[in-house]
């Protein structure tokens, strides 16, 4: 016959257990939103930059 003690400490662990593995998975998908986002502002600004205008030409 097992104690309540026993059953009280496993209820507990896997309590702890689903609680822990839930924080790790709202910190992974929230780590890959903000890289998502990152890189959209990255890559906007590249689009948005004018690096590529032509300079104008000197007169001799």
């Amino acid at each position: 016959m097992e104690s309540p003690f026993l059953t009280i400490l496993a209820l507990v662990a896997v309590v702890l257990l689903i609680a822990v593995t839930g924080g790790v998975g709202y910190l992974t998908l929230a780590d890959w939103r903000d890289r998502r986002l990152r890189e959209e502002e990255k890559r906007e600004m590249k689009r948005t930059t004018p690096s590529a205008t032509p300079k104008p030409k000197k007169k001799k």
